[in-house]
């Protein structure tokens, strides 16, 4: 890591105020003093306040810091939480938002939270960007414009987009999934089931197949054995039940081959996941698989443990991380969050920091490590 980019913090979002996210990052704070270090939190301190007395019960609550420059965040003592105020107009009644209910005020606040960040890392004040996660319903109540993105991902490539001048279209970016057993690279995200099979394109399968190959090749240091899962059962079995494979998935194959990309045939979507899983010291067959749609991705990861789960974006400009969970208002406000997931998803994003590769790449080799 550069000497540049080892200065820079890194910003963890709040995620929405009424789940989960504010507890796990107090969590992830008390429990990995040295893994946190040098990270700060872009939220409310009123909210992280209430999630450090959530999480201390009848013991002593973390101390919470209000920063008035980002460089203050290198001198902040450990298990201590440095928080950068947002200015949101969901903030107007002072009070943190209720536990577990979705609403537009939550969702305005997480929303503001992560276009301060974005904006942040993509002028160069913050070395990643680590996502708590938002509710969805609740963003799509604030309307304009955070209506307009179902997810983080949309609303990072949108913002990445105009920071860069250019249009969506022209910043394709992709969601992996990835713990210690498997990674996974989605065509598409988060569309309905009919809307995902009419975006298996020639066009998406082979710019899927080029982002992942340039993404893990920057993350590995060689370039990434890809394993592609079919659409159909039995990857169509020869056109017996479908022919996306045999018309669109194995001619993008071969044109991403034609540009130096290692992808298989489309395999059997039931199996790919099985060949593609490393072992204690036995990697898989391949370092991705690329599904064809959501859930034909996430199923496996997540079967694998959603605690050690994490979201990386490809293609942004910056890094960016997540944890591979939701809001679970269901137990927000109780203490019980695991914030194992978050901590992975710092870890991460520490490991894609630019100029870290090469220490990723020893570790990996050492076997300590796999993204």
């Amino acid at each position: 890591m550069t000497e540049s980019t080892r200065s820079l913090p890194i910003a963890i979002t709040l995620g929405d105020p009424a789940g989960i996210g504010p507890e796990t990052i107090v969590k992830a704070f008390r429990d990995a003093p040295d893994l946190t270090r040098g990270c700060f939190v872009v939220g409310d301190v009123a909210t992280l306040r209430r999630a450090a007395a959530v999480v201390a019960g009848p013991g002593v609550a973390l101390p919470v810091a209000t920063l008035a420059d980002l460089q203050e965040v290198l001198d902040c003592p450990p298990r201590c939480i440095p928080v950068w105020q947002i200015s949101s107009t969901a903030l107007a009644g002072g009070e943190p938002a209720a536990f577990g209910r979705v609403s537009a005020g939550a969702g305005q606040l997480a929303g503001d939270c992560v276009v301060w960040a974005a904006k942040a890392a993509l002028r160069g004040e913050v070395a990643a960007l680590v996502t708590a996660p938002l509710n969805k319903a609740a963003l799509s109540l604030v309307g304009a414009p955070y209506d307009d993105f179902p997810g983080h991902t949309e609303l990072l490539q949108s913002l990445a987009a105009a920071h860069l001048k250019t249009s969506v279209t022209q910043l394709p970016v992709r969601m992996m999934l990835a713990n210690d057993e498997l990674r996974v690279v989605l065509v598409s995200i988060h569309v309905s089931l009919r809307q995902a099979l009419a975006a298996v394109t020639f066009e998406q399968v082979l710019e899927s197949l080029l982002i992942t190959h340039r993404s893990l090749q920057a993350i590995l240091g060689r370039a990434p054995r890809i394993g592609v899962a079919g659409l159909n059962p039995h990857a169509g079995e020869g056109g017996l039940f479908g022919r996306e494979e045999l018309d669109i998935i194995g001619p993008a194959v071969m044109a991403a081959r034609a540009q130096g990309v290692q992808a298989s045939d489309p395999l059997a979507p039931d199996t790919v996941f099985m060949r593609a899983r490393a072992q204690p010291g036995q990697p898989g067959e391949f370092d991705v698989v690329l599904a064809m749609y959501h859930d034909q991705g996430l199923i496996p990861v997540k079967y694998l443990g959603v605690d050690k789960g994490v979201n990386v974006t490809l293609g942004l400009p910056l890094v960016r991380t997540s944890p591979d969970h939701g809001t679970a208002f269901d137990i927000a406000g109780t203490g019980k969050a695991d914030a194992s997931s978050l901590m992975e998803a710092i870890r991460v994003a520490r490991q894609l920091i630019p100029g870290a590769r090469a220490d990723f790449i020893e570790r990996e080799a050492n076997g300590s490590v796999r993204i």
